[in-house]
C-alpha cells in the first residue's frame, strides 16, 4: 500500500513537471511565432511604405543590441528571484512591444506618418522587446535545466528549441490571415499580442514559483559541488573569459550570424526570385520560412532523438549541413531551389542552436545555469545587431556574397568543432557522469567507499578502458558475491 502511494506521487509529480514544461514550452512558441511572424511581413512592409533595405533589417538592430546588454541581468535577476516572475515580465515586455509596432505600422500604411517617422518609432517600440522581453528566455531555459537531470538535458534543451521551430512554423503560416481591410499588415502584430497576453495570464495563474528547483533534481554527490571553483569560475565570473563556455559562445554567436543573414535576407531573395510586387509575393515567403522551420524542427524533434545525438555531433553537423545549405543558396536558379537550399541551412542551424546551448549548459555546474542561459541568450540577440544590416547590404549589391560569407564561416565552425578541447567534449561531462554513477553503485553493493567522479577531460584512450574494465569486475564481483549468500 505504502509503495501503491509513494508511486502515485511520484507519478503526480512527472505530470506536474510535464504541465509545467508544456507552459514554458507555450511561451517560448508564441515569442517565436510573433518574431518570425512579423519578419515574414517586414520586407513587404518595408517596400510599401518606401523604406529602404538596408534600414528593415536595421530596426532590430537597437532590440538586438539591448537585448544582448539585458538578458544576462535579467538571468542574475532570476537566480535572486526566481524564475516565474522574470518569465511573467518578458512576456509583458513582448505584448507592449508588439501592440506598439502595430500601431505605428498601421498610421504608416494610412499615410498619417512618414516613412523615416514609421522607421524610428517602430525600431523603439521593438526596443522594448529587447529590454524588458528579454527576460523570458533565459529564464524559460533556465527553468527546464534546473528541473532537469544531466542525462535530460540535452533532449530538453532541444525540445525547447523546437519551441523555437514550432513558433516560427506558426508564425509565417498564420500571418496571412490577418492581414485584414483597415488593419492590412499590422493585424497580424495585433494577433501575436493576444496570443502572448493569453500565455502571459496562463504563466501567471499556473506556472508554479520555485526559486530553487534545482535542489530537486541536484545529480552531483555530497561534497562534489565545493570542488568547482577553478581561479576566474567564481559566482561573478564572464563566461567569456571561462574556458569551459567561451568556445560554446563563440560558435553559437557566429553561427547565430549566418542564420540571422539567412533569415533577414530571404523575403527579399524569394520577391526578387518570384519576380512579383512584395503583397503577391508574401505568399511564397510565407511557404519558404515554413519550409525552413519545418526543416529545423524535424532536426530538433526527429532526428537529435533517433539518433541519440550528443551536444558534439550536433555542432559538427550543424555547422556542416548550413554550409552546405548557404553553399546551395549562392548556386540556386530558381525559388524552387531557394526553398531546398533554405530548408537544408535550417536543418544545419536547427542541431547547431541546441547543440551550443546544451553543450555550455553541460560545462557548468547547477548553480550556474541561470547564467549560462543568460549568457546564452545575450549571445542569441548579438547575432541580430549588425549582422541581418550587413546581409542585406551586401545582397542589395552582390546578390550572392552574403551566402558565400556565410559558407566560409560555417566551414571555420565545422572546423573549431573538430580542434577546440571544449567542443571536442561538449556533453561528456554528462556520460562521464553516468559512468561514475555505475561504478560507485557496484562500490558500495561491495562495502567500498565510493571514489571521487573521474574528471571528464581524462576520459580518452587507456583511461577510459580502465575505468570501464573496473566497473565491469566490481558490477560481476557484487553479482558472484549475492549468488553466495545463503
Amino acid at each position: 500500500m505504502a509503495f501503491a502511494r509513494k508511486r502515485a506521487r511520484a507519478s503526480a509529480s512527472e505530470a506536474t513537471r510535464r504541465r509545467d514544461f508544456a507552459i514554458v514550452f507555450t511561451v517560448m512558441m508564441a515569442v517565436a511565432a510573433g518574431n518570425s511572424g512579423l519578419q515574414s511581413v517586414l520586407p513587404a512592409i518595408g517596400r510599401e511604405i518606401h523604406i529602404p533595405d538596408p534600414l528593415v533589417a536595421g530596426i532590430f538592430s537597437l532590440s538586438a543590441l539591448l537585448w544582448t546588454v539585458s538578458a544576462p541581468v535579467w538571468a542574475r535577476s532570476s537566480d535572486k528571484h526566481g524564475r516565474k516572475p522574470l518569465i511573467a515580465l518578458g512576456l509583458a515586455g513582448f505584448v507592449v512591444s508588439m501592440l506598439g509596432c502595430a500601431v505605428v505600422v498601421l498610421a504608416g500604411l494610412h499615410h498619417l506618418i512618414g516613412p523615416m517617422v514609421v522607421f524610428l518609432g517602430f525600431a523603439g517600440m521593438r526596443s522594448v522587446f529587447g529590454l524588458i522581453g528579454s527576460a523570458s528566455n533565459p529564464a524559460g531555459q533556465a527553468y527546464v535545466a534546473d528541473r532537469t537531470t544531466l542525462e535530460e538535458r540535452t533532449d530538453a534543451l532541444a525540445t525547447l528549441a523546437g519551441a523555437f521551430g514550432v513558433g516560427t512554423v506558426l508564425g509565417p503560416a498564420i500571418a496571412p490571415y490577418f492581414v485584414l481591410p483597415g488593419v492590412t499588415f499590422s493585424g497580424p502584430m495585433f494577433a501575436f499580442a493576444l496570443a502572448a497576453l493569453v500565455c502571459l495570464v496562463v504563466v501567471v495563474r499556473y506556472l508554479p514559483h520555485l526559486e530553487r528547483a534545482h535542489a530537486h533534481y541536484e545529480t552531483a554527490r555530497p561534497g562534489q559541488a565545493a570542488a568547482n571553483p577553478e581561479p576566474g569560475r567564481g559566482k561573478g565570473a564572464n563566461f567569456w573569459l571561462d574556458r569551459r563556455v567561451a568556445p560554446f559562445l563563440l560558435f553559437g554567436f557566429l553561427v547565430g550570424s549566418a542564420q540571422a543573414v539567412n533569415g533577414y535576407t530571404l523575403g527579399f531573395l524569394v520577391i526578387d526570385k518570384v519576380h512579383m510586387p512584395p503583397v503577391q509575393a508574401q505568399g511564397f515567403i510565407q511557404v519558404a520560412m515554413m519550409g525552413g522551420a519545418v526543416a529545423g524542427l524535424m532536426a530538433q524533434w526527429g532526428l537529435i532523438r533517433i539518433f541519440h545525438m550528443k551536444p558534439r555531433d550536433l555542432l559538427i553537423w550543424g555547422a556542416g549541413l548550413a554550409g552546405v545549405g548557404n553553399v546551395f543558396i549562392t548556386l540556386a536558379p530558381s525559388y524552387g531551389a531557394v526553398v531546398t537550399a533554405y530548408a537544408l541551412t535550417s536543418i544545419g542551424y536547427g542541431f547547431a542552436r541546441p547543440g551550443f546551448s546544451a553543450g555550455g549548459s553541460l560545462a557548468v555546474t547547477e548553480e550556474e545555469q541561470g547564467r549560462v542561459a543568460g549568457a546564452v541568450t545575450a549571445v542569441n540577440g548579438s547575432c541580430v545587431i549588425i549582422t541581418p544590416i550587413l546581409g542585406v547590404w551586401l545582397y542589395d549589391h552582390l546578390h550572392w556574397a552574403p551566402f558565400a560569407l556565410n559558407s566560409l564561416v560555417l566551414a571555420a565552425m565545422l572546423a573549431f568543432a573538430f580542434v577546440n578541447p571544449a567542443l571536442r567534449m561538449a556533453g561528456r561531462r554528462h556520460d562521464a557522469s553516468l559512468e561514475a554513477d555505475e561504478i560507485e553503485q557496484a562500490q558500495v553493493g561491495l562495502g567500498e567507499t565510493p571514489r571521487m567522479r573521474p574528471d571528464p577531460a581524462d576520459r580518452t584512450g587507456i583511461n577510459l578502458l580502465k575505468r570501464r574494465l573496473r566497473a565491469a569486475r566490481l558490477l560481476e564481483a557484487r553479482r558472484r558475491k549475492a549468488r553466495l549468500r545463503p
